[in-house]
């Protein structure tokens, strides 16, 4: 009996350390190099998914306490800060801002702003999104072009994709180009009408929701959404 319990426990611990080394198997810093499209793919879902899943969660959950505390008249200080923050005056704003978009479609976004996980500013500052630098006191990397040829244009440079996800959220939940994207997003969870609203954050335009609807749709990547 002893002898068969022991055997057991040295099969899971090898499967524990192998499943580690299958978690840890990628890193955002390391592209293989001859990489099939699978392996991108996989590569890319490995890292993200975790860091999308958390922020969304932690979001979520914040969203969903402030909403409460809305309909019962509490928590009024915390309540005035985050519209300062998020720039907003009513309660309803506050809440189009707070609302998390679904996963799926953070992915795709995530999947086209970084090319499946390969980009320069994916690689070198954990930045998947290509999210630009105004302020020359936070850490930042110079992006490959200039504007105009001239201008050094900088790219936010984050200390895990963990922080890059939450400032993303934070940029889609401020930002005066996506104040329709938030309200559809409140309204509704269908994510191939919010792509429509994203016309602003690309220079594709219109196009830009389209692109984002098939990468949603091809990977299967509503799996990801939830609904609590």
């Amino acid at each position: 009996m002893y002898k068969i319990f022991f055997l057991l426990l040295i099969n899971f611990n090898l499967f524990s350390q192998t499943f580690h080394k299958q978690e840890n198997l990628y890193t955002a810093s390391e592209v293989p190099k001859k990489m099939t499209l699978q392996v991108k793919k996989e590569r890319f879902f490995a890292l993200l998914v975790p860091a999308v899943e958390k922020a969304h969660k932690n979001l979520f959950q914040n969203y969903i306490r402030i909403k409460k505390e809305m309909k019962n008249g509490t928590n009024i200080e915390e309540i005035d800060k985050l519209k300062k923050r998020y720039r907003v005056k009513s309660d309803l704003e506050l809440l189009y801002a707070l609302k998390p978009h679904p996963q799926s479609l953070t992915l795709a976004q995530a999947a086209i702003e970084s090319s499946w996980g390969t980009s320069r500013f994916f690689v070198k500052a954990n930045n998947i999104f290509g999210m630009w630098s105004v302020n020359k006191h936070e850490k930042r990397i110079p992006a490959r072009f200039k504007r105009n040829g001239v201008k050094t244009i900088w790219l936010r440079k984050f200390d895990s994709l963990e922080e890059s996800v939450e400032a993303y959220y934070f940029l889609m939940g401020r930002a005066k180009a996506y104040k329709r994207f938030r309200k559809v997003c409140y309204e509704t969870n269908n994510v191939h009408k919010m792509v429509k609203k994203l016309d602003k954050y690309s220079e594709l335009g219109a196009e830009y929701g389209r692109r984002l609807s098939g990468v949603i749709r091809y990977n299967k990547l509503q799996k990801y959404d939830t609904y609590e």
